[in-house]
């Protein structure tokens, strides 16, 4: 996972991208837009891993680490602790740098210092039984494996407690024993806070007790008509069918006539499911095709002609929120929301005349906008030694060295423009000529 820290503002209903600012853009139109709320909360001897200058930070002190480590008057045991890089978080964040950490030591650093390159180990804590919890089992064990091969030391139902100057205590979780180890250097890529520039806005709109802000499926913030907030500051509140279910029952009976037929409820079938979201997630749960089919279940009747009152309603769709799931945290999940907000402010105008969304269930009329629905695209997980794990849509994984090119197709195919795709081709290309660069400037 990477965070989104491009912004945006715009001018006339365009979007252009705004550098330098806080997570916070104010846009011309009266429009106040939130991206990036979520800070790393980490010990003040730990390296954070969120921006590019934490980035240059870390690459300066594995090198610092090194040079310190080849001065001839140093014992073992000195050397041993300065060679120790601890990485906090199994999650992809943290594995992707341990993998890219043991490649840069393996593969660079141990041809430059070849008489101290045997007391180098890297440990990578997790606090749950394995890492990469977020991915298929699959992909968890063939991550785990490698890395014992690799000879990372992997450290799974741990817990750091307490970290000073000098070492790092880490407490098992299943025996309660605590064990203190020194080390040279370690990055923290797990806990996350709120920006205060957020905490102040929660507390403004009555969402003070919250850790991100709740938005609608517009992304608009619950509490306001013109902050919109997208990223991993807001996560969407979904409504719950059985909040609307009078509403959705009313919609739908045209008659008034007390009862639902199938045909009455086809024609509002469609802005139903994309009103709520979480439908579609139950029907396929259940293996039924439409709305139409939990309902003939529901009365045992297979009629076009079925009927059901009120209490017949909510009981076919009584169980439907419990699937109801956040959006993670991902910049896959923030871009789709910034290509929403970008297309609908665009299009503000013209929608405002000519409504596009789905129906007013507690009200007349139809919503502006569709709502934001996230396609999730897949993910993966970069695992070094050249090698990558891939989990696409329709439970397709893909593990190894031709998955790895997969990864740099689609990294560079995301870059924003050609001269960002040149200069990070031509980088690959250059580290497999003459390996990486491990001057410390």
């Amino acid at each position: 996972m990477f965070l989104l820290h491009t912004s945006f503002i715009t001018v006339g209903f365009i979007i252009f991208p705004l550098c330098g600012c806080d997570g916070c853009v104010l846009i011309s139109c009266g429009i106040f837009l939130l991206l990036s709320g979520l800070i790393l909360m980490f010990p003040s001897a730990c390296l954070p891993s969120q921006e590019v200058e934490d980035a240059q930070k870390i690459r300066k002190t594995v090198i610092e680490c090194f040079e310190k480590a080849d001065l001839p008057n140093l014992d073992d045991e000195a050397r041993k602790k300065l060679l120790h890089f601890v990485v906090v978080g199994g999650g992809p964040t943290g594995v992707e740098f341990a993998a890219q950490l043991h490649d840069f030591l393996a593969e660079d650093l141990s041809k430059l210092y070849p008489t101290i390159k045997d007391f180098v180990k890297i440990t990578l804590l997790e606090g749950t039984d394995h890492i990469l919890n977020m991915f298929d089992k699959r992909i968890t064990a063939f991550a785990e494996d490698k890395f014992k091969r690799d000879g990372i030391n992997l450290r799974t139902g741990s817990m750091v407690v307490n970290v000073s100057d000098k070492d790092i205590s880490i407490k098992d979780i299943k025996s309660g024993s605590i064990s203190s180890e020194p080390y040279g250097m370690i990055v923290w890529s797990t806990g996350i806070g709120t920006r205060p520039v957020m905490i102040d806005l929660m507390k403004q709109i009555g969402q003070g007790n919250r850790r991100v802000l709740a938005t609608d499926e517009w992304l608009r913030v619950e509490g306001s008509d013109t902050i919109y907030a997208l990223g991993d500051c807001a996560t969407i509140n979904q409504r719950k069918v059985m909040e609307d279910i009078a509403d959705i029952f009313k919609k739908a009976d045209k008659d008034n006539s007390g009862t639902l037929t199938v045909k009455e409820f086809q024609e509002v079938l469609k802005d139903i499911c994309e009103r709520y979201p979480q439908l579609e997630l139950y029907l396929k749960n259940k293996q039924m095709h439409s709305l139409v089919d939990l309902l003939k279940a529901s009365k045992g009747d297979i009629k076009e002609s079925v009927e059901v009152d009120i209490e017949e309603f909510k009981s076919a769709l009584s169980q439907v929120d419990m699937l109801m799931k956040n959006l993670p945290a991902t910049a896959q999940v923030a871009s789709q929301q910034g290509v929403y907000l970008a297309n609908c402010f665009n299009r503000m105008e013209e929608c405002q005349k000519n409504p596009e969304g789905p129906l007013r269930i507690r009200g007349e009329g139809r919503h502006r906008f569709h709502p934001f629905r996230y396609r999730h695209l897949g993910q993966f997980a970069p695992l070094g030694g050249e090698q990558t794990a891939a989990q696409l849509p329709g439970d397709w994984v893909s593990i190894g060295h031709s998955t790895q090119w997969l990864w740099y197709s689609v990294y560079a195919s995301k870059q924003v423009s050609w001269r960002t795709r040149a200069l990070v081709v031509s980088d690959w290309l250059r580290r497999f000529i003459f390996g990486r660069d491990s001057s410390s400037l």
